[in-house]
């Protein structure tokens, strides 16, 4: 090897993150990456407003939806298990200016993310310590949240493992507790069916209304692809992502499907109780309604902890995705190069001082200027969405590619199901639902609402265009495109071949 190989290897070497997440870390973080406040209490206003047979729909749409994306991440982060993940993706199979647009919106909505989690941390706390100011209680969950993503990555994983069954094990007893509800062994009166069918049930509003659950859905699901983002610290992604993305599928249909289904069948979709449930309304939730039906006086305490663990399960996992990112786009020359800097436990430091900086500016602003807050958080409301429509958009690529090349589809590690059906589809749902987000406003002309519903998406079309125009880059050709694996175990084995 030549000394410039050598110096460029340890340089490589020097910048690289550790592959400390084991398989249990991978699975877990998939898994409760999509379980939050989405269904601890959402899914109430979901049913309230398309009735228990519409949400049911809605959510299994979108389940099947997001594990087809989750493959097509999982096939592309086996033959490339790299930090940047789907920004990365977009970048070598579609054009840098869309990895340029995609990396920043998904950095931005993370670090704002962190900024909302840990504002509704102390909303949730004050449901029992109502005397202390609750910027308090934001500025411990940051300072904790710093700390455990500036110890190791394993440290994060380990951290994320335990939130995460706490959030299964708490779904687990709900469903127990549920079907004896509904039998009536608890709560002194059986339900059956009566609620499912009670009025318009179990379809009501009909296709708007379930178009409407869609978006609920979808904000439900966001955060599983955060697999795609551990492959590149994963001990190994050939095996841990595959089993993740597997996992996901059913635990998705178990723990979501059947737990909505509990609801419904439980408590009336007139309730006044769930047309109050919301993302943003922590204090009532419909697991703590069942909870209540079942004669559980303690009911209102204990899930009030399990939302606060899952708000900081969601905090924990944005700091780490957004600080990866960071890491990422200084790598591919997107960003200054010391935010491309590790320590000895491998981790991005400047990268995270960064992120956790912007994260306090936001908190901050929630504070000193609430409607620049507003605003900060609505820039971020579809970026998840819009990270989405990037890996499907990428996965299409990447396999023709692959294929025009005269690679056989036996050389990849894992095999994304339903190709091309699963992208497409993907591709479809997602736009269909940045669509369906705010309708009215476009046929009431509200201009202002819809800049404050939308606003995200001509942002990421402002860095994509502005990049473009920029550097000059132009679609890559699916006989340039770049679809070699490049983990470290194919460039050793490129070193012995050669």
């Amino acid at each position: 090897m030549e000394a410039s190989e050598q110096v460029q290897d340890t340089e490589l070497e020097n910048h690289e993150v550790k592959r400390g997440l084991k398989t249990r870390h991978v699975s877990m973080i998939a898994l409760g990456g999509c379980i939050g406040t989405g269904l601890f209490v959402a899914s109430g206003s979901a049913i309230s407003s398309a009735g228990p047979g519409g949400a049911l729909v809605a959510y299994i749409a979108m389940g099947m939806m997001v594990y087809f994306l989750m493959t097509s991440l999982g096939e592309m982060a086996t033959n490339m298990p790299i930090s940047g993940s789907f920004a990365a993706y977009s970048a070598k199979y579609v054009d840098p200016a869309l990895g340029f647009a995609m990396g920043w919106n998904y950095w931005f909505n993370w670090a704002i993310t962190v900024a909302v989690d840990i504002s509704t941390a102390a909303l949730v706390i004050k449901f029992w310590l109502p005397g202390v100011p609750g910027w308090i209680w934001s500025a411990v969950a940051l300072v904790i949240l710093f700390v455990i993503n500036a110890l190791s990555v394993r440290t994060y994983g380990e951290t994320e493992f335990w939130l995460s069954l706490i959030k299964i094990v708490t779904i687990v007893v709900f469903l127990v507790v549920g079907l004896l509800t509904i039998f009536g062994i608890m709560g002194g009166h059986a339900t059956g069916l009566e609620n499912f069918t009670y009025k318009k049930a179990p379809f009501v509003g009909g296709f708007p209304a379930i178009l409407s659950v869609f978006v609920v859905a979808g904000f439900s699901f966001q955060g599983t692809e955060l697999v795609g983002i551990t492959a590149g610290e994963s001990e190994d992604p050939h095996k841990s992502v595959p089993k993740a993305i597997n996992q996901v599928f059913w635990r998705i249909i178990l723990f979501y499907i059947l737990a909505i289904a509990v609801i419904a069948l439980i408590i009336p979709y007139t309730s006044h109780d769930l047309l109050g449930s919301s993302a943003t309304d922590v204090a009532i939730s419909p697991f703590t309604l069942v909870f209540q039906r079942a004669g559980l006086a303690a009911a209102a305490s204990i899930m009030n902890a399990v939302i606060l663990t899952s708000v900081l399960s969601s905090a924990n996992s944005g700091m780490y995705a957004s600080t990866r990112m960071l890491y990422s786009l200084a790598h591919e020359g997107y960003a200054p190069k010391a935010f491309g800097r590790t320590t000895k436990n491998g981790i991005p430091m400047l990268a995270l001082v960064g992120t956790t900086l912007i994260a306090a500016v936001t908190f901050i602003s929630s504070i000193a200027g609430p409607q620049l807050y507003l605003w900060l958080v609505a820039a971020s409301g579809l970026t998840g969405f819009i990270a989405w429509i990037g890996i499907a958009i990428s996965h299409f690529r990447f396999r023709r590619a692959f294929i025009k090349q005269g690679h056989d589809l036996s050389e990849l590690k894992y095999h994304a199901k339903w190709f091309p059906i699963g992208p497409i589809l993907a591709l479809i749902l997602c736009i269909g639902v940045i669509i369906g987000q705010d309708p009215a406003s476009f046929a009431n002309f509200n201009w202002t609402q819809i800049l404050v519903t939308y606003i995200s998406v001509p942002l990421v079309l402002v860095l994509y265009i502005v990049y473009k125009l920029k550097k000059h880059t132009k679609l890559i050709p699916l006989d340039e495109v770049d679809v070699s694996p490049t983990t470290k175990e194919h460039k050793m084995n490129q070193q012995e071949n050669a």
